[in-house]
């Protein structure tokens, strides 16, 4: 057995879902690239986000811990940057780290990228053309398309490089994120329509008010600038909803075409280096996304089109190839699986479970019975979503929707009555029945929201003052609020001052 430490190349893409993946059975389109690395390494069928929103999703991938405690809460929360993550923890271990591409956690002293030997990121959101990127010597522009020039600097870093010690490359796409702009020579190859999904006329007749009232139909919220051109005069509202899906599939998956070549460049280099072997290469997103599933586009719900994040490794000097890892797996869970394979011990602030052993077909442990997920952002000017939190085991999905922003920033003005919804995935995989009232699962219901009360007490997380004690946690600890940045909207000259980081509840009024 070699005792050679890996290589680490970790591509993250953005809203990348993952039925959008060959290896996930995609009937969209074929990414052939991506699926060597399924080919050659390990798929995660089970890879779940535990806040799906791209800056906490981010920041729970590279601290290993949840929202909560990393205090990116939302967009609008930038990330303490100082704080211990997977890639200070290899660089004190002796690894070269560097970061390319899409950072999205805030920018300027204490929010740009630490604990790296290098870093040359896109501001924001970032372009898709003529990107501008920033660094420790400043801004700059790059003449070309930001999936090619990301895949670019990270080469050509690690070429750069002297001598024997392992390297760390985050090599960060901006794809397929909206609004969509790929190369006009990929858009070509999806003019011809993709199926609708079977959801996608979903009436949303038994969901809670709170999900009702997002802002995230194909139909009624995809913008000209995300279509690229007005639908055809004279068409009804069906037909409408029909052309803008075939236009949101034509240039969101001609996105995805572009980072299956560069993750196919990517490792081509490798092999030809003769360093595949010894790279652990992982591919993800940072968190899934609806194509049309129940008529939606974007993420932030707790359905399973938004949950699931694709995650595929290979590692071939010692990671069996051609496998699928069937249980349960969060974005928490990357940080210290990257450690493991490392031989660097994770920081002790660390939340989630390696998956190392997963990965070396090591299967004596037990599975994880389930996880929790939070939602902060709640009722956000542009999508309307509601604050939640939920639990998730095999066969079940129990959600709270506590429909409160707590004040953080760019959240609501205003607070909803809380709802449940529960959802039997054996028997209701696309999740269209709510049977949160059935009283066929009432004592299921009751179980979950322990489950799920005890999982926020072992993870230090606080449940709404709304939500009630669930049978048999009188005794279960309750954590207190984290300090959370909260925005004081209505205060004389709050426009202009910093965030107010108190840690009570906002009332409305």
């Amino acid at each position: 057995m070699s005792t050679r430490r890996p290589n680490i190349a970790f591509v993250l893409t953005d809203d990348h879902a993952a039925h959008s993946i060959g290896a996930y059975g995609s009937v969209l389109n074929e990414t052939p690239r991506i699926d060597e690395i399924a080919r050659d390494g390990v798929v995660f069928d089970n890879c779940f986000v535990t806040n799906s929103l791209c800056t906490p999703s981010r920041a729970s991938i590279l601290t290993g811990t949840y929202s909560h405690v990393n205090g990116v809460f939302s967009l609008f929360t930038p990330i303490d940057a100082s704080q211990p993550t997977f890639v200070s923890q290899l660089r004190d271990a002796g690894y070269r780290t560097a970061m390319f591409g899409k950072w999205h956690m805030g920018h300027g002293p204490g929010h740009d990228p630490e604990g790296f030997d290098h870093w040359d990121v896109v501001p924001g959101q970032g372009d898709y053309w003529d990107p501008t990127f920033i660094s420790a010597d400043g801004p700059r522009t790059v003449e070309g398309y930001a999936t090619d020039i990301i895949t670019d600097l990270a080469i050509d870093w690690v070429e750069s490089l002297d001598g024997d010690e392992p390297w760390c490359v985050l090599v960060w796409h901006k794809a397929p994120h909206r609004p969509w702009e790929p190369k006009p020579e990929h858009r070509e190859l999806y003019e011809s329509p993709r199926p609708l999904p079977s959801t996608f006329w979903d009436d949303h007749s038994t969901r809670s008010v709170s999900v009702r009232r997002t802002a995230m139909r194909v139909a009624d919220h995809l913008t000209t600038e995300d279509l690229k051109e007005d639908p055809p005069a004279g068409s009804s509202y069906e037909q409408q909803a029909m052309w803008k899906y075939q236009r949101y599939m034509r240039d969101y998956l001609a996105c995805v075409h572009s980072v299956d070549e560069n993750v196919g460049r990517l490792t081509d280099w490798l092999r030809a280096r003769d360093e595949l072997d010894d790279t652990m290469v992982l591919y993800s997103s940072d968190q899934g996304f609806f194509l049309g599933d129940h008529g939606w586009f974007d993420k932030r719900l707790m359905f399973e089109e938004s949950l699931r994040m694709p995650l595929l490794v290979s590692y071939p000097r010692r990671v069996a190839p051609g496998r699928t890892v069937e249980g349960i797996v969060t974005n928490v869970d990357l940080a210290q699986t990257i450690l493991d394979a490392a031989g660097v011990d994770p920081h002790e602030r660390m939340q989630g479970r390696s998956s190392w052993p997963e990965l070396v077909g090591d299967d004596g442990r037990d599975p994880v019975p389930g996880f929790y997920y939070r939602y902060w952002e709640n009722d956000d000017v542009i999508h309307k979503a509601p604050a939640h939190y939920g639990y998730r085991t095999e066969r079940y999905k129990l959600i709270y929707y506590y429909n409160d922003g707590h004040g953080l920033p760019f959240t609501g003005f205003f607070t909803y009555p809380p709802e449940w919804e529960l959802y039997d995935l054996e028997v209701d995989p696309d999740e269209l029945r709510n049977v949160v009232d059935d009283p066929a699962y009432a004592e299921i219901r009751d179980e979950l929201a322990a489950a799920m009360w005890r999982e926020q007490s072992r993870l230090g997380d606080a449940p709404h003052p709304s939500q009630p004690v669930p049978p048999g946690c009188a005794d279960v600890p309750v954590a207190a609020l984290a300090d959370i940045p909260r925005y004081r909207w209505l205060d004389a000259g709050a426009m202009d001052a910093p965030p107010d980081r108190g840690a009570g509840r906002r009332r409305s009024g």
